[in-house]
């Protein structure tokens, strides 16, 4: 009797058991169904009700941050510049109007995750966001833009090339912001500008030109406190006449190029100790001597004549802010993998003003006050303010690119740029 009791009690403690257990799975497919659409008010057992709560909390909070990252999108949407957000494959995620409109993205729908490369042709996009990753850090660049032959064949786009401005922001996981805005209509106005200038300089270099011959007979004729005065005014006329030409010099690289260039294969190792001896005179005030380090030849593509401008202008202000006695630096790099050289020019005087740095390549800009006078108190010339844009806009023709630091261990300027060892084909054709 005992063990049929026994039987019986555990027999009715395991239908008990199993119907408890398939309660507690209903009310977890409940309790899940309820966070996938709303959650239920109606608690069922402590253990349960805590983590609904939790559930419901963590519901809300997801319902909070769909609706502020969809506000950011409504204002993005009708931000006055392009804004691009792009994974860490570079696949466009979201894109707004403007932007849609400055690169022609004609061919992708809001909600859909392509490629950027499929969608936009642009190596300068690329570079900007690939360097905003490697660097984690927000990246700048101007560039001109030219769409695709997809883009223009649609009928809502002009097909015009656009120069564009381009603002990175590195985000998490890869993830890259991209703000772009449009400065056709600056471009448009500063060329309006350049043409008039140019126009001017051109209309003066008759005239100065005169000036020169007739002061330089005066001061070769004259005496004394005469022969003074027209010596100064020669120097003057001829800081003007200077002036004009390298104006005139500009405009000419930029309107055309490859019409200025001559291109032609030299070593450009060579090149360079060549220009330090024709400056070696004025190094030798200051007892400043060349310290190179790089290859002993290395082959390149280019104008020889203008690369030699090039150097005499990045070696002239670098002998004139260096200290006495202090070396130049001067290092040369190259990878067949890129096809570029890389070419570091550093002097080890006070530097460029951090404020000053994005504008040293901008024409007639003299820069810090302070490097000017130590050039003025070692009786070197102040120079025109134009000699780095024509720098910029010579290794510009060659397809290479230039920008302005200052050292972290010397403290001086450090000019580096890139050009690459053999040129388009197209380019040669000319």
């Amino acid at each position: 009797m005992f063990w049929i009791s026994l039987l019986i009690g555990l027999g009715a403690g395991c239908v008990i058991c199993f119907a408890w257990y398939q309660r507690q799975r209903l009310e977890v497919k409940r309790m899940l169904h309820s966070y996938g659409d709303r959650p239920s008010e109606v608690p069922s057992f402590a253990p349960l009700s805590s983590v609904r709560r939790e559930l419901k909390s963590l519901y809300a909070e997801k319902k909070d941050l769909q609706q502020e990252v969809s506000q950011c999108y409504r204002i993005f949407e009708h931000f006055p510049c392009g804004y691009l957000h792009v994974d860490a494959d570079n696949q466009l995620l979201w894109c707004n109007h403007k932007a849609r409109e400055i690169l022609h993205l004609n061919r992708w729908q809001s909600g859909e995750v392509r490629l950027l490369l499929e969608l936009v042709r642009s190596y300068e996009l690329d570079r900007l966001i690939e360097q905003t990753r490697i660097n984690r850090t927000s990246q700048e660049r101007s560039w001109e833009f030219h769409p695709s032959h997809d883009a223009q064949t649609h009928a809502d786009s002009k097909g015009n090339s656009v120069h564009l401005r381009g603002l990175t922001i590195s985000m998490t996981a890869g993830e890259v912001g991209v703000f772009l805005e449009d400065q056709e209509s600056l471009h448009i106005v500063k060329q309006a500008q350049e043409k008039l200038l140019s126009d001017l300089t051109h209309e003066l270099r008759t005239p100065l030109t005169a000036m020169r011959l007739v002061t330089e007979t005066l001061t070769s004729r004259l005496q004394g406190q005469d022969q003074k005065w027209t010596t100064q005014l020669l120097g003057e006329i001829n800081r003007l006449y200077y002036l004009v030409q390298d104006w005139l010099e500009i405009s000419r690289l930029e309107s055309h190029p490859h019409q200025v260039l001559s291109h032609q294969t030299f070593d450009l190792v060579a090149l360079i100790h060549e220009v330090w001896e024709k400056l070696s005179p004025i190094a030798a005030q200051k007892q400043i001597d060349l310290s190179y380090t790089g290859a002993d030849q290395l082959k390149i593509q280019g104008d020889r004549d203008r690369l030699t401008q090039v150097f005499l202008n990045l070696f002239d202000n670098a002998i004139k802010y260096n200290p006495f006695q202090k070396p130049v630096l001067v290092s040369l790099q190259h990878d067949d993998a890129t096809n570029l050289a890389t070419i570091d020019v550093i002097d080890q005087g006070s530097g460029f003003i951090v404020e000053d740095l994005p504008y040293v390549f901008e024409r007639l800009y003299r820069g810090d006050q302070a490097r000017v006078r130590q050039s003025q108190s070692a009786n070197f010339s102040q120079g025109s303010g134009l000699g780095l844009a024509i720098v910029q806009q010579i290794i510009n023709s060659h397809h290479g690119e230039i920008i302005a630091n200052n050292h972290v261990d010397y403290g001086g300027a450090w000019l580096q740029f890139t050009l690459p060892l053999t040129l388009p084909k197209d380019d040669l054709d000319i």
